[in-house]
C-alpha cells in the first residue's frame, strides 16, 4: 500500500497561502486521478485541487476554514501497490487546477494615507500573519503589538481576515484623530494633515425585514466585490466625463469581415478588441492616465495592461487582463480577448490572468445601457465604460453643405481619480479614445 501526499500547488507568483473552502471528498471515499479533491480560495482566485493519482482519501490535514501555505501537505491518498512512497502534486501546476471566478479584488490595494506601521510576517510569538491581514492592519494603523494580542480563530490561533476586521471594528472604529491647532501644523508633512481629518464611520442602518421578504446571504465572490467597491469609493474622489463617438466605420467594417473571420479562426470578432486597441493608443499618448497613487507618490506604470470587466452567468464580474495591449495588433488583441472571455465563463482563469492591470474597460452596452458611471478598479486611477451602439439621426458635414443621415453612435463614460487626474486630462483622454474610434480605417486587414 502506497501513500501519496497531496501538496497545495503554487497558484501564482504572489500567492503564498490559501483557505480551505470545501472538501469535495470524505475520508474513505475513492477518488480518480485528476478528479477534484478540494476547493480552496486565495485573495486572488478560487481553485479546485485535483488528485494526483487514483486511490482512497485516508487523511485530511486541514479543516474547512483553515489556511494552508503553498507546498503544505493538505491530504494523504492511499493507493494499492508496492512500497510506501511520498509523491507530491506538482508545485508549479497552474493549468491543471480549474479556477472558479473571483472579481479582481486581488489587485494590490492602494496604501492608506495614514502613517504606515512596520509589520512582520511572523511575530515574536511565532504566529504567521498573511499578506491580507498585514495589509488590513497597515491601513487601519494596527501595530505589531496589537496583532500579537489578538486571539485568532484560525489554526494554532492564527489571525485571519475576520479576526482583524472584528478587532478594528471593536477597538479602532470609534477613534477620531483630532486635527492639530493651526499653529502646530507642519507644512512639510501633508500626510499627517490628511490623516488628521479622518472621520468616525457612520453607524449601520437597521434594516426591517417583512413577512414576505427572503434573506439570501452573499456568496464569497459578491462579498469581495462589495468590499472592493466600497474601498474604491472611499479611496478615490470619482469624476466622470462623457463623449459621444461616431463608430459607423467600425460597424460597417465588422459586418463585412465577421463571417470570414469566423470561418478562418473558428471564433467571433467583437467590438471589444477595437475599443481596447483605441484605449491602448490613447494611453501611449497620455501616460498620465496609466498611474497609481502610493501616499503622496505617483507610480508611472511602464506597461499598458488593460483589464476587461466580464459578466458571468452568476451575475458577478471578473476582470481578466490583456498584458502589453499596446504591443499587440488587432488580431492579437482579438485572440487575447476571446481566450480570456472563454476561460472566464468556464471558470478556468488563473491568478496571473487577473493581476497587473493598469487600466480597465467595462462594456455596459452589452446590457443595452447607453452609458454608465463605473467605479475605479483600485489601485488604478481610471476606468472607461462603453455604451450600446445605436442608430441615430445625425447631421453630416460634407464639402457641399450639411445633410441628415443615419449614423451608428455610442457614448464613452470615463471615470477617474480626481486626486491625480484633473478634468482636463480626464476629458481629453476620453475624447482621444473617441477620435481613434472615429478615424478607424475601413480598409483594415485582419
Amino acid at each position: 500500500m502506497a501513500e501519496i501526499e497531496v501538496l497545495l500547488p503554487k497558484m501564482g507568483e504572489s500567492v503564498a497561502e490559501a483557505t480551505v473552502i470545501t472538501w469535495l471528498k470524505e475520508v474513505g471515499e475513492t477518488i480518480e486521478a485528476e478528479e477534484s479533491l478540494i476547493e480552496i480560495a486565495t485573495d486572488k482566485v478560487d481553485s479546485e485541487v485535483p488528485a494526483p493519482a487514483d486511490g482512497v482519501l485516508v487523511k485530511k490535514l486541514f479543516a474547512e476554514g483553515e489556511v494552508a501555505q503553498v507546498g503544505d501537505v493538505i491530504a494523504i491518498i492511499s493507493t494499492e501497490g508496492g512500497a510506501e512512497t511520498t509523491v507530491s502534486a506538482p508545485a508549479e501546476t497552474k493549468t491543471e487546477a480549474p479556477a472558479a471566478v473571483v472579481e479582481q479584488v486581488a489587485a494590490p490595494l492602494a496604501k492608506s494615507v495614514t502613517e504606515q506601521v512596520e509589520l512582520t510576517k511572523t511575530g515574536d510569538s511565532g504566529k504567521f500573519y498573511s499578506p491580507l491581514v498585514r495589509n488590513i492592519a497597515k491601513e487601519e494603523g494596527v501595530s505589531m503589538a496589537e496583532l500579537e494580542a489578538i486571539q485568532g480563530s484560525g489554526k494554532e490561533g492564527r489571525v485571519n481576515k475576520g479576526d482583524i476586521l472584528a478587532y478594528v471594528e471593536n477597538n479602532k472604529g470609534g477613534n477620531v484623530v483630532s486635527a492639530p491647532a493651526p499653529s502646530s501644523i507642519d507644512k512639510e508633512t501633508p500626510d499627517k494633515i490628511i490623516s488628521s481629518t479622518a472621520s468616525k464611520p457612520l453607524p449601520k442602518p437597521s434594516i426591517p425585514v417583512g413577512p414576505n421578504d427572503t434573506i439570501v446571504e452573499m456568496d464569497r465572490m459578491r462579498k469581495l466585490i462589495a468590499d472592493h467597491m466600497v474601498m474604491s469609493k472611499q479611496t478615490s474622489p470619482h469624476v466622470t466625463s462623457y463623449v459621444e463617438a461616431d463608430v459607423t466605420n467600425i460597424v460597417n467594417w465588422r459586418n463585412g469581415v465577421k463571417d470570414r473571420f469566423f470561418k478562418e479562426n473558428g471564433e467571433k470578432i467583437t467590438f471589444t478588441p477595437i475599443f481596447i486597441e483605441a484605449i491602448a493608443k490613447a494611453i501611449k499618448d497620455m501616460p498620465g492616465i496609466n498611474v497609481s497613487i502610493d501616499g503622496t507618490n505617483i507610480i508611472q506604470r511602464g506597461n499598458i495592461n488593460i483589464g476587461m470587466a466580464a459578466a458571468l452567468p452568476s451575475g458577478n464580474l471578473i476582470v481578466p487582463v490583456i498584458r502589453n495591449a499596446d504591443r499587440l495588433n488587432l488580431l492579437g488583441v482579438t485572440k487575447a480577448v476571446n481566450d480570456l472571455a472563454k476561460r472566464a465563463r468556464a471558470g478556468k482563469l488563473l491568478p496571473d490572468d487577473i493581476q497587473g492591470g493598469t487600466y480597465t474597460m467595462t462594456n455596459v452596452g452589452t446590457f443595452g445601457n447607453v452609458m454608465g458611471t463605473p467605479i475605479i478598479n483600485q489601485p488604478q486611477v481610471a476606468i472607461m465604460a462603453v455604451g450600446a451602439i445605436r442608430k441615430m439621426v445625425s447631421v453630416i458635414e460634407t464639402p457641399h453643405g450639411d445633410t441628415i443621415g443615419i449614423r451608428h453612435k455610442m457614448f464613452l463614460s470615463h471615470a477617474y481619480d480626481h486626486r491625480v487626474v484633473d478634468g482636463a486630462l480626464g476629458g481629453m483622454f476620453v475624447r482621444k479614445v473617441a477620435d481613434y474610434l472615429e478615424s478607424f480605417d475601413p480598409n483594415t486587414e485582419i
